[in-house]
């Protein structure tokens, strides 16, 4: 049996990378043998955003050092988790998406060597608008957010896919690179 494809989706807030995952986790057929893992987050589960597995940061801490995670980083004040089942999965041959981090993709070949990174992006004046329509910071938040997404605009991507256009379309292009019907787009 083949080893599946951990494929780390990264994206800059605004680029809609969790709606591109939601849409992804609609349109995958079975036969497409892809799974997209659950992060663990100390976040509440009612925060909004993503569907992921709520701990509090003693929780988190106990299971990192237990070795529950797979992959582990800290951003923006959370802690963030990628369960050992996806170590089963790729087993199983499946493809795993993960909801990664661009920070931390660079140290992703030390702990997943094969790990495709693949970014969602648009330009940034889509992301301000997307930002600034979410409600959630004000102008000067939102011109931060940007800034740092100029700084870690050289992610170490395979594939990048340009989300300007329709949801499914974004998703379809996912959908196809896991399936392995694309090229990469990237050169690092």
């Amino acid at each position: 049996m083949r080893s599946g494809r951990l494929i780390y989706l990264v994206g800059p807030s605004g680029a809609g990378k969790d709606s591109v995952l939601a849409r992804l986790r609609e349109v995958s057929r079975p036969a497409d043998r892809l799974l997209v893992a659950h992060r663990y987050i100390t976040r509440p589960a009612d925060a909004g955003g993503e569907n992921h597995v709520a701990l509090s940061e003693h929780e988190f801490l106990q299971r990192r050092d237990a070795g529950c995670f797979a992959l582990h980083w800290q951003s923006h004040g959370l802690h963030y988790g990628i369960g050992r089942e996806i170590e089963l999965w790729l087993a199983q041959g499946l493809s795993v998406v993960v909801n990664g981090s661009r920070a931390h993709a660079a140290n992703l070949a030390e702990t997943c060597p094969h790990a495709e990174v693949v970014e969602v992006t648009a330009a940034e004046t889509t992301i301000r608008q997307r930002l600034l329509a979410r409600g959630r910071e004000d102008a000067a938040a939102v011109d931060a957010r940007l800034a740092r997404n100029r700084a870690l605009a050289d992610c170490p991507a395979s594939y990048r896919i340009l989300n300007e256009g329709s949801l499914d379309e974004a998703a379809q292009r996912l959908l196809a690179w896991a399936r392995g019907e694309t090229q990469p787009t990237c050169q690092n």
